[in-house]
Order: structure tokens, then sequence, then C-alpha cells
């Protein structure tokens, strides 16, 4: 028999068993899918500017009916705000599954509400307030060039709350601490989802209020109430945002762990008033939680304040 010749035994041994080429197929697959599934936070955080950036395109257009189940352009973009802080509560849960949990993240998820809970509620007051003391038959957003005064001041108030947002947001990834959950059960100042979500909650009332329950014939004074309400509820808003004020984290505080049958009635009655009043039980519900800071403040400093009686 003839022997093998050196250069074929050289090839032999450079050439893996198959065993290991298989290995290293799967390995390799192995390291494509987890690459893949923890660019799923970033994806569900750029889903949640891309909610921003939608809003933003439906308050450009004047308030008509759209489309999309024939809601209207402010309707639209209240519910694109909504649709983005579903995105931002589950990216940070799936950063957490998936362990991929990093400083790129908090960033790009910070910017991504600045957009989303900070520029688009904010035009969206702009273009309400603009639809009722705009000239006639105007289409577009006023700004400080307008000649009402009070006009200039929503705008201020507007700008006011989109840097109060940009502030908030910076000061939580400086100051943020700890991953532990335990850390995280309050936040120092009103949340800009909080706040997003409480002028865009208060805007679709008055929207499904004005086209549904008064069928587009309200008085004037419901008009001109809300074009002055809701510049304040923002303003409150924005100042919320900066303040020290403590708010309840909901997620970590009350939805986690075991809870008794007690908190599962709370939670159920809520749900049960949204399915019938959706839009007044929304409404209610950020109002609420926008009040939760300087209501527990007042409680808490209540008792400290009392005058001591003598013994």
């Amino acid at each position: 028999m003839n022997e093998p010749s050196p250069i074929d035994t050289e090839r032999a041994s450079a050439t893996p068993p198959r065993s290991t080429r298989r290995l290293r197929l799967r390995r390799q697959r192995s390291k494509e899918r987890a690459s893949a599934v923890r660019a799923l936070p970033t994806l569900l955080t750029l889903g949640n500017l891309m909610c921003g950036f939608a809003a933003i395109h439906y308050v450009a257009k004047p308030i008509e009916p759209t489309t999309i189940f024939g809601w209207n352009t402010l309707t639209v973009a209240g519910t694109l705000i909504f649709l983005g802080m579903f995105f931002d509560g589950i990216d940070g849960f799936a950063a957490r599954l998936t362990r991929s949990a990093s400083s790129f993240g908090a960033q790009l998820d910070s910017l991504a509400d600045v957009v989303t809970f900070g520029v688009a509620p904010a035009f969206m007051m702009l273009r309400l307030v603009s639809h009722y003391y705009g000239p006639s038959n105007y289409t577009g957003i006023l700004g400080p060039d307008a000649d009402s005064i009070y006009v200039k001041l929503v705008w201020i108030i507007a700008a006011f709350y989109v840097c109060c947002t940009a502030l908030r947001l910076a000061r939580f990834n400086v100051e943020i601490g700890s991953p532990k959950e335990e850390d995280h059960r309050w936040f120092a100042g009103l949340p800009s989802p909080g706040a997003g979500g409480t002028v865009a909650s208060l805007i679709i009332l008055h929207q499904h209020m004005l086209f549904i329950d008064y069928k587009e014939a309200a008085p004037d004074s419901f008009e001109r109430a809300s074009s002055l309400v809701i510049p304040l509820v923002t303003l409150a808003c924005g100042i919320g945002m900066v303040s020290r004020l403590r708010y309840a984290h909901l997620v970590n505080r009350y939805l986690k762990g075991r809870k008794d049958f007690a908190f599962a009635v709370r939670l159920v009655l809520p749900l049960a008033f949204a399915v019938v009043w959706f839009h007044p039980t929304m409404a209610a519900v950020f109002t609420i939680y926008a009040l939760s800071g300087p209501i527990g403040a007042f409680a808490r400093r209540g008792p400290d304040a009392a005058p001591t009686l003598p013994a």
C-alpha cells in the first residue's frame, strides 16, 4: 500500500473534524441570535422616538378628521404619545431580560423621551391654542411673533416645558444610583412620561367632549376655558419635572412582588372605569398622579409644621 505523502498528512491535520466545524457553526449562530436579542431594547426605544415624531407630524396638520378610525389629528397625536409610553415602559424590561442594559441605552432612551414626552405635548398645546386664538381660517401654529400677548405667553410656556423635560431627563441620568429595583421606588420630580401623559390626556378629553359630547357646538366658554386651563397645566407639569417632589415608581412600587386580593380589586376598578369611560379615566389617572407629588409633600410636612403643645 502507498503511504500518505507528507503534504496529505499536513492537509488532513489542518482540516478540523466535522464535529468541530458543526460546533463552531452553532456557536456562530448562537452569537448572531444573541446579538439580535440584545438589539431588541434599542429597537423598542427607537419605536418610542418614532411615535413622538409621528405625533408631531399629526400636530402640524390642522385639526380635522383623519383616516385612522375617523379620529382627528390631535387625538391621533395623543394616542401616539401613549403608544410611545408603552414602548418606553417595556424597553427597560427587555434590557434587563436580555441582560443588555447599558449607558448607551439609557442615553438613547432620554433622547427619545425628550421628543415624545417633551416636544410633542408642547406642540399639542400650541396647536390647541392656535386653533381658538388664531385668525379666522388660520391653519398654522402661532409662535412668539403673534400679535396676541396671550399667545406669546403660551409659546413661552411650551418652550419652558420642553426645557424642563430635557433638564429632568439629564438630571435623572446623572443622579441615577444603583441598578437595583429597590433603589428605584421613587422619582425625584414628575417623570416626563407622567407629564406628557397628563397634557396629552387632557387634550384628548377636550377633543372627545368637543366632537362627541357637544357635536362641535360647544359653548364659547368651554373653548376659552380649555385654552386657558391646559396651558396652565402644561406650566405646572414643567415645574413638577424640575422639582424635588417625590413621585412613586408605579411599576416597581405597586406592580411587582406578591399582592393580596384587595390590591387586585383596586387595580380592576380603574380598568373597569377605563372600559366604560376611557377618556375621562385616563385624564383623571394622569392628573391624580401629577398631583400626588405636591399632595404627598404637603401631607408629610403637615405634622412637622404643627406647633408642639406644652406638657
